[in-house]
């Protein structure tokens, strides 16, 4: 399991980020001791670490700098003060990437597995399908969005993942049906369409709404 440093003084957002990394198997720990943040490091031993400019004591350009004298772990800044001259300085230090506050948990999800696969040869243990920011997981069957994760039965995900695979695409009702047949009970038009209602409910409650659209008479699409 990967270990991922969160260096960030905002317990908001670094609990944000940890609940977030959490969901796909990295191991996690937010740092208390600013003072001494190479004790913390020397503990933990992270395979990365996620560190914001703006911190008590000495700042993330202090912190790079000591953790690049003992150690090759990539480094991805995260702050707000996103000009270029901070851009320019914190990738010199020795930082892997950057990316700019406020941002979009899936796409830090995203930065983060990037500079794993590039560093370590990780890849998620299952593929995973993405869609308007919404991440599908394929081994847990369940739905990420903007931090919250939707739990789906097996009817609903095989209908969103037939859908995300053919995103851009109308499905046809058959389609769908067939991908709910792979057991010894009939499926027929009014099971797909409860299911379906029920899946969009999901989809609603993390704040996906609409990210099913019906054609009538023939099927569903995603886009």
């Amino acid at each position: 399991m990967y270990r991922l440093l969160i260096i960030e003084d905002d317990s908001g957002i670094a609990e944000a980020i940890k609940k977030q990394a959490e969901m796909w198997n990295l191991k996690v720990k937010c740092a208390e001791n600013f003072l001494d943040i190479m004790a913390e490091f020397r503990e933990f031993e992270p395979h990365l670490i996620l560190l914001d400019i703006s911190l008590p004591f000495f700042n993330g350009y202090h912190w790079c700098s000591e953790i690049r004298k003992v150690s090759k772990a990539p480094i991805i800044f995260i702050s707000s003060a996103a000009d270029n001259m901070n851009i320019v300085m914190a990738m010199n230090m020795g930082a892997d990437d950057f990316i700019a506050k406020p941002f979009d948990l899936n796409v830090l999800t995203a930065k983060i597995q990037a500079v794993l696969r590039r560093a370590y040869d990780f890849a998620p243990d299952t593929p995973v399908y993405e869609h308007r920011g919404a991440l599908l997981d394929t081994g847990d069957n369940s739905l990420l969005y903007n931090g919250k994760k939707a739990e789906l039965t097996k009817n609903e995900y095989r209908i969103l993942f037939t859908l995300m695979e053919n995103k851009g695409r109308v499905v046809s009702r058959e389609r769908l049906m067939e991908a709910l047949w792979q057991t010894d009970s009939f499926v027929d038009e009014n099971t797909l369409t409860v299911n379906v209602g029920r899946l969009r409910k999901k989809l609603e409650e993390i704040g996906l709404k609409d990210f099913i659209t019906t054609k009538f008479g023939v099927g569903y699409i995603i886009r």
